[in-house]
Order: structure tokens, then C-alpha cells, then sequence
């Protein structure tokens, strides 16, 4: 068995060589083989040249440098391609992951499960970081339905197959456990030590968090509408579209009544908001239902048949061919 301990880096040089040094000792205690994978996101300072200067003291240290600063997603994304190890150990690169926890991480793994994400229960962070990762962590859970106190903790272990089926872009990283659990991954979480920090500064803000509600929503919405758009998309067109189609039978009915049968006097109804508000609703019910039906067409010409299921193993199954 190989491990792989994949490391994104952003500005990152003042911490680099005590990571290493941790990271050394807890793995020279392991019967495994191991590396190292740093990679660094487009840093302006001298990570690069530490990452280079470790690589030639340590063979287990490689590394991979952006031209500039792509986002942690794709950071994860090209260090789980280059990845060779059977599991892979996410951390970040501050510090404030404690590698002496990887023994714990490997122990739990164990063959029960595929991810261990992280979690912290005594944070070393600012107010202003805590108390929106608590109603982020709740929100994810609830619409997502996993459980997890501490979804988008820097330290996790997995399978490499769960880098395989996993796509990461944009912000995607905070749902590294949701998207496996997604493809029908076991998922589970244990306590870390988390860390001041002492290097560096916070790349969180509230860009960032508004960014993951919104990240939240496509995460939602792949978990249980990617194969089914229309499920989505049709219902609420069709939602809309009958409260707009009520409206103007209610309006239609009252013309009919004030001018064939005379049963009052007859109003002008081109007037009411109703019909403007009927109106609307039923050419954005119509609209939304239009979009569910091109959403499913691109997802039947375009989607491959692995996109449906994840197998976790075969026997018996000779090459054909």
C-alpha cells in the first residue's frame, strides 16, 4: 500500500519546512511507502523554491506549480490526477492540521470505510469563522443528507477511487465527502486537533462564504436532480404555470358571466393585476418546463453511462474482446 499526502499550497514558504519535518516523522514510523505532493497555487513568495529545495533532500517530496493561482479546487484536482498511492491524506499546508493525527485516520479507514473527514471540536479560529461554519455545516447536512459536523475540514483521507469518480471545480472542495458520499461512498468523521495559526493570514471572508451557499445549492441540486433535471426544473413550471392558468380561467369565467349571461354589470378585466400577474406566472411556468426539457436532453445526449453508478468491485468478469 502507498499513501499519498496531497498538499495545496498558496503562500505558504514560512510553514513548508516544519510540515515537512512533521510529516517526516510521523511517516518514517508507518510500514507503508509514502509521498508527498505538494502543489502549489500560483504562490508569490517562495514557496516554489522550498518545495523544490525539499524534493532534492527527501525522494518522497514531489510537487506541481500553476502558473498562477487557479483555486484550491483545481489545486486538489490536479494533485488527485498525479496521485499514486491506493489512499490519499488531504491537509493544508498553515499548520493548523496536526499530521500526528494520520496513524488515527488510516486505523479508521480500515476496510468499514472509503472517506474520514476531519473534524474539529475545540476550533482555534476568529468568532466571525466559527459561528457561519456552524450554520454552513447544519445547512449542508440538511440538504444534502449527510451528517457531518465539520464538512469542509482541511484534513481527510480516501480511497484513491474516490478521487477517480469525483469532480472538483470552482469551489467545489468543501464538498469533497458530500459528492463521495454522492456515488454511494462510505462516509465517516473523527475529532482532529486543530492549531493556531502561526504563519500567514485567513483566506476566509465572506466572499467566500457566500460563494459556498451558492456552491451549496449546485451541490443539492446534482445530489438529487443531475440525472432528472426535469423533476426539478417541470415541477416548479408546472407549479407556476397552473397558479397563472387558474388565474385566467377565474378571468375568463367572470367575462363569460358579465357579458353572455349578464349576471352583473360588465367590468373591463384588462385592467386587473391579476391578469398580468396570471400572465407571468404561466409564461415562466411555461418557460421553466421548456429549459427542464432541454436539460434532460442534453443530459441523455451527453452523459456517459459511468456517470449513472459506481462500482465498487467485480468477480468472476473475464475481458472480452
Amino acid at each position: 500500500m502507498r499513501l499519498s499526502i496531497l498538499i495545496p499550497v498558496y503562500n505558504e514558504s514560512e510553514s513548508l519546512v516544519e510540515l515537512h519535518r512533521e510529516l517526516a516523522v510521523v511517516l518514517d514510523a508507518q510500514p507503508f511507502e509514502s509521498e508527498i505532493l505538494f502543489v502549489d497555487d500560483g504562490s508569490r513568495d517562495a514557496s516554489w523554491g522550498t518545495i523544490k529545495a525539499l524534493a532534492e533532500t527527501d525522494p518522497r517530496v514531489r510537487g506541481i506549480r500553476f502558473r498562477r493561482n487557479f483555486g484550491k479546487a483545481a489545486a486538489l484536482s490536479a494533485g488527485m490526477r498525479a496521485a499514486r498511492g491506493e489512499l490519499i491524506m488531504m491537509l493544508d499546508a498553515d499548520l493548523q492540521d496536526d499530521p500526528a493525527g494520520i496513524p488515527r485516520f488510516l486505523e479508521t479507514l480500515g476496510d468499514d470505510w472509503d472517506v474520514v473527514n476531519g473534524w474539529k471540536i475545540r476550533r482555534l479560529d476568529p468568532w466571525h469563522k466559527i459561528y457561519p461554519s456552524w450554520v454552513f455545516n447544519a445547512m449542508v447536512s440538511r440538504l444534502t443528507g449527510l451528517t457531518l459536523h465539520d464538512h469542509n475540514c482541511g484534513i481527510k483521507l480516501f480511497r484513491a477511487e474516490v478521487a477517480r469518480e469525483i469532480r472538483l471545480y470552482g469551489e467545489l472542495h468543501r464538498f469533497i465527502p458530500v459528492l463521495a458520499h454522492m456515488r454511494g461512498f462510505r462516509v465517516t468523521e473523527i475529532d482532529v486537533h486543530h492549531r493556531s495559526r502561526q504563519h500567514g493570514f485567513s483566506k476566509y471572508g465572506f466572499r467566500r462564504f457566500t460563494r459556498g451557499f451558492l456552491d451549496l445549492l449546485t451541490v443539492s441540486f446534482l445530489s438529487f436532480y443531475r440525472q432528472r433535471p426535469q423533476h426539478l426544473l417541470g415541477a416548479a413550471g408546472l407549479f407556476l404555470f397552473a397558479i397563472g392558468a387558474t388565474g385566467l380561467t377565474w378571468l375568463a369565467g367572470e367575462w363569460v358571466l358579465m357579458n353572455l349571461f349578464r349576471a352583473w354589470p360588465a367590468t373591463p378585466i384588462g385592467g386587473r393585476p391579476l391578469l398580468a400577474y396570471s400572465l407571468a406566472l404561466a409564461v415562466l411556468g411555461g418557460q421553466a418546463m421548456s429549459l427542464g426539457f432541454l436539460a434532460e436532453l442534453i443530459v441523455h445526449f451527453n452523459s456517459r453511462e459511468s456517470d449513472a453508478y459506481s462500482v465498487a468491485e467485480r468477480v468472476g468478469m473475464k475481458d472480452q474482446g
